[in-house]
Order: structure tokens, then C-alpha cells, then sequence
């Protein structure tokens, strides 16, 4: 056998390692950005309010309810009336959703409030506070949003 047979099968040898070690690299990194763009898909969509408390009411403030869902408190200029929803991010089968407001301090009772089982959201649930702050809440299957005297006025 030449010489240069010997080098020659070598050669090719470590040309074709160096391809399949380059492939498997390249699958590897293939499946690598797959997994991460699964492990990083987008979480699902916040609820916005789509004016469920009527004609003329605008968010004033709101609050998550863990990851399931958001309390928002809403206001009408012109009657002076406060709106409270409470509304999941994804509606479905019904679950436990419940929404309260009230003038602070509200203590164990909300004035206003709903609770049941619903597929999307609770209330909405009005109350007439002029000057007061008020307090608002949102649950849904257990898991409570919202805060205590605000939008005082």
C-alpha cells in the first residue's frame, strides 16, 4: 500500500468525523432553540375591560388577580358612580369569580357586591361615594386582586 493511501484514508476519515460532529452540533442547537422558544411562548393574554359596567364609564385603576384574571374600578364623571368588574383572562367552563366595592373602610362587608359561578366575570357593581376613597376586590377560584382606599375624591 502507498504512503500516501494511508494518509489520504485519514484524511477523509477525519473530514467525514469532523462533518458528523458539525451535524449533530447543529441538530443539537436546532433542538435547543426549539425547546427555548417553547419554554418561552408567550403567556396568555391579560383581560381588558370591553365597557361591561355601561355607557360612560372609564378605568380608573385595576388590579391583577394572580394570573388568572383582573379587577378593574371604573368611574362615571357624570353620574359619579364607580363600577368594579371582576374578569378572567380566558373565559370558560364557569369557576368562582367574585367582585366587591365599597367605601373605605369597607371592613367584612362589601355594600356592593357579586359573586357566583361564571364563565367570564363578576358584576359589575355600582356604588356612589362622592368625597370618599374607595376599596375594591376581584377573586376568582380563590386567588384575590385588588386594593384599599384609593381614587379618593
Amino acid at each position: 500500500m502507498p504512503a500516501w493511501s494511508h494518509y489520504d484514508r485519514n484524511a477523509k476519515g477525519d473530514l467525514a468525523v469532523r462533518i458528523a460532529k458539525k451535524i449533530t452540533t447543529l441538530g443539537l442547537a436546532a433542538v435547543a432553540a426549539t425547546a427555548g422558544a417553547v419554554a418561552t411562548a408567550a403567556p396568555a393574554s391579560a383581560a381588558t375591560y370591553a365597557g361591561e359596567c355601561g355607557s360612560g364609564y372609564a378605568v380608573v385603576n385595576k388590579d391583577a388577580i394572580g394570573t388568572k384574571g383582573t379587577v378593574f374600578l371604573t368611574y362615571n364623571a357624570s353620574t359619579g358612580k364607580n363600577c368594579a368588574i371582576a374578569k378572567r383572562n380566558t373565559a370558560g367552563s364557569p369557576v368562582l369569580i367574585e367582585v366587591g366595592l365599597g367605601a373605605n373602610p369597607v371592613g367584612s362587608h362589601w355594600p356592593a357586591f357579586q359573586g357566583g359561578q361564571f364563565r367570564s366575570y363578576a358584576g359589575p357593581v355600582y356604588l356612589y361615594a362622592p368625597g370618599k376613597c374607595v376599596d375594591w376586590m376581584g377573586r376568582i377560584s380563590g386567588t384575590e386582586g385588588g386594593k384599599r382606599k384609593t381614587n379618593c375624591g
